[in-house]
């Protein structure tokens, strides 16, 4: 039997919708709950890592080493979503989940600058550049592998891609909490930090056991694949690269900002820390529960419908409601605020994979959404605590961040009017 009639023979024989979605998801999981945890944890990290005699700056180093990070997902998203399109969704899924537990185990295990000196925050660095280039092939790989395994059902099963974001947002911000209460700021300093990092370690044995038992989709094994689908994406496929880019604007940048909280909170609003892990907790809950019903609604509504909806209300409360939070700080307004920002995302987040998915055809399709989602993560997410910390500091208002969304809120209404048009 040739190798050819073999992925066809396994690609026809589909696996159970539950073993798919865990396959494709554990990395997803992994990938988001070290992020998560880099985000909440960025003002101990920065003493470890990054001391200074100013703390500002310290911080600004830690949240300049979480994105610089996102400058070389782009190129993971080149490699990682070529070799998904070339040689299998299959073999790019086991790299990239190799490629973020060895990130993750150098960050857990990393001595402090006290120990090694300057080379301390450079290996911080190097484990969070190999974190970022396997996080840049992940998404388009694996949101490529659930939509060719269950075409019929694409909307809800893409939707769970997100979900798992939520999932891990939520265990982050459970340790965060716990952490926040169990020990006192010395130990969280001196090794409480790193225990949910040492937590992410777990999950990837599994999650790369899991993987190695599933095949290619029929949708895949069945296409000619492309020598060079790069080169197709950036010669005749712009216009769509740049539409899955405005595409995940504001939903990336809202889920860094939600990762930004508890650094925000505490440095900004004066809030006690466990005040900010208790509402990045709930964001947590709503995203992970919020956005498979999404999935589940769109089905029966519409994509479009529920996008327009959810893109609407961003525009026209999320500025009231920094405003209405800056009235009175208190941890039950910020959990609102957080609530509510959480709830939209998770409305527009449900249904993007599968728009995504549909813009690029199979040949290019792992490419396509790696590069597109990692460009718009870079650009208007990595970067985003390190941009609202700016924003504070030149217009001295703690509100400053909701600007920054707002604009992203725009250029997602453009970039959604403009693909209604590609796909019909």
């Amino acid at each position: 039997m040739t190798t050819l009639a073999r992925e066809t023979e396994q690609g026809s024989a589909r696996p159970s919708l539950m073993k798919t979605l865990f396959a494709t998801c554990i990395g997803n999981a992994l990938e988001w709950f070290d992020i998560a945890v880099y985000g909440f944890f960025a003002s101990y990290i920065a003493q470890v890592f990054f001391p200074t005699t100013n703390p500002t700056v310290s911080l600004l180093l830690a949240f300049g080493s979480f994105g610089i990070a996102f400058l070389i997902r782009p190129l993971g998203a080149v490699v990682l979503g070529a070799y998904a399109d070339k040689h299998g969704r299959k073999a790019s899924l086991l790299l990239s989940i190799n490629l973020m537990m060895l990130g993750g185990a150098m960050i857990t295990f990393m001595p402090g600058y006290a120990t090694l000196g300057v080379a301390a925050p450079l290996l911080i660095l190097l484990a969070r550049l190999i974190q970022g280039f396997s996080a840049g092939g992940e998404f388009g790989s694996s949101t490529a592998f659930l939509v060719e395994h269950f075409p019929e059902r694409k909307t809800f099963i893409a939707s769970w891609q997100f979900a798992t974001q939520g999932a891990s947002t939520l265990m982050a911000s459970a340790f965060g909490l716990g952490l926040a209460h169990w020990l006192t700021p010395e130990q969280l300093l001196d090794w409480g930090w790193r225990v949910p990092f040492a937590f992410g370690l777990l999950i990837g044995p599994v999650g790369l056991w899991i993987r190695r038992h599933v095949h290619e989709p029929t949708a895949y094994v069945e296409i000619e694949k492309p020598r060079h689908p790069v080169k197709l994406l950036f010669g005749s496929q712009k216009r769509l690269l740049l539409l899955a880019i405005g595409l995940m604007v504001v939903s990336t940048a809202i889920n860094y900002m939600l990762n930004y909280v508890p650094t925000w909170a505490t440095k900004s609003l004066g809030l006690p820390a466990s005040s900010a892990y208790s509402a990045t907790l709930l964001a947590g809950v709503i995203l992970t529960v919020v956005t498979p019903i999404g999935g589940l609604l769109a089905e029966r509504v519409g994509r479009e419908r529920l996008l327009w909806t959810a893109l609407g209300l961003l525009a026209f409360t999320l500025l009231p409601a920094f405003w209405l939070m800056s009235l009175n700080v208190t941890p039950l307004s910020l959990s609102l605020l957080v609530g509510w920002m959480a709830l939209l995302k998770s409305i527009y987040f449900s249904t993007i994979p599968s728009v995504m998915a549909d813009i690029f055809p199979v040949s290019t399709r792992a490419s396509g959404m790696s590069i597109s989602y990692n460009i718009a993560v870079t650009v208007f997410g990595g970067f985003a605590p390190f941009i609202c910390t700016l924003l504070i500091s030149a217009t001295g208002s703690h509100f400053a961040p909701g600007f920054y969304l707002m604009v992203t809120v725009f250029l997602s209404v453009a970039a959604l009017w403009h693909t209604q048009k590609q796909l019909r």
